[in-house]
């Protein structure tokens, strides 16, 4: 009767052991998923100030102004704009390289500051 209540005993341990071991490996398998969202959500969280600091900038006049002058080239009224030549290469015969302008930048320069 004894050797019966031990094999009892033994089978009702193991079962145990079975399902805490079970439970201890589900658990580690939970805390890797949460650090995994919660490095997520920090990175979120970085991601949505970046964007937010870039809005504000944006939201002002500031902006909107320096845009416009730099990408569509508006100018306020009284204002004048000047625009240089670009600086085109040629090869020679002898294989060097010189510096052509499509137009005399001092000249433009000139017409500018002096109205000529």
């Amino acid at each position: 009767m004894k050797r019966i209540l031990y094999v009892i005993i033994f089978i009702f341990s193991l079962f145990i052991i079975n399902n805490l071991l079970r439970s201890i490996y589900n658990l580690w398998q939970k805390n890797d998923l949460i650090s995994d969202a919660v490095s997520q959500l920090n990175k979120e969280k970085r991601e949505y100030e970046k964007l937010s600091d870039q809005l504000d900038r944006v939201k002002k006049i500031d902006f909107v102004e320096e845009e416009a002058r730099n990408k569509l080239f508006l100018v306020k009224p009284g204002e004048r704009m000047v625009i240089l030549g670009d600086v085109k290469k040629e090869g020679n015969r002898t294989g060097s390289e010189s510096k052509q302008y499509s137009f005399h930048p001092w000249g433009e320069w000139i017409q500018f500051l002096f109205g000529k």
